[in-house]
């Protein structure tokens, strides 16, 4: 992160709208699925490239800062889409969600290995846990990111195009807000106690 993007000490950090945030995030992936339909996969991650970066510069002038997840997704899909469409080999774009998932799951269990919870310093403004809960949550989703990689291989090699785009879009997303509810009761268990 540049001197640029550091929030200035005396003014807090402007917060995103939970609802935009959402638009901003499902809005390329809808895009992506809608413009597979009617024009094939190509057009589709020619789009989904520029509304992920569309994305991205919105969250950016809202908050003042770039978030790192969807940053690190827009890296991947600006390198995975290119090769995709210079190459016109459709396989690039469907194995970045793969590269993604295991990529994360390496950080998050890596930071482990080493006595680093990652997932803190990404959810610690949202939750309030103890040691022993943060290394849990780490660890669940950890794996929960490894098991989304082998489901997206397993779709992507035994299904059609429109199939696996289908998948990417109402699949995974719903998984991921299901698996994320699932947490609740780790979050409340290990909750710190507040004044």
């Amino acid at each position: 992160m540049s001197a640029s993007e550091v929030p200035n000490s005396t003014e807090k950090s402007k917060q995103e709208n939970p609802v935009l945030r959402l638009v901003l995030d499902l809005g390329p992936l809808l895009l992506f699925f809608g413009v597979n339909a009617y024009f094939g996969i190509f057009a589709a991650t020619a789009i989904f490239m520029v509304a992920i970066i569309v994305a991205l510069v919105v969250s950016r002038m809202l908050t003042g800062q770039f978030a790192k997840m969807p940053l690190v997704t827009a890296v991947f899909v600006m390198v995975f889409g290119g090769l995709t469409l210079y190459l016109q080999d459709e396989t690039f774009i469907k194995i970045k969600p793969t590269i993604i998932y295991l990529l994360f799951a390496g950080i998050l269990l890596g930071g482990l290995a080493v006595k680093r919870v990652f997932l803190r310093s990404l959810l610690g403004e949202a939750f309030d846990l103890d040691d022993a809960g943060w290394r849990k949550l780490t660890y669940r989703w950890a794996w929960f990111f490894v098991f989304l990689a082998g489901l997206n291989e397993v779709v992507w090699r035994s299904f059609s195009t429109d199939i696996w785009v289908s998948f990417k879009v109402f699949g995974l997303v719903p998984l991921t807000l299901v698996f994320a509810a699932f947490q609740v009761g780790l979050l409340q268990k290990h909750a710190r106690s507040t004044d």
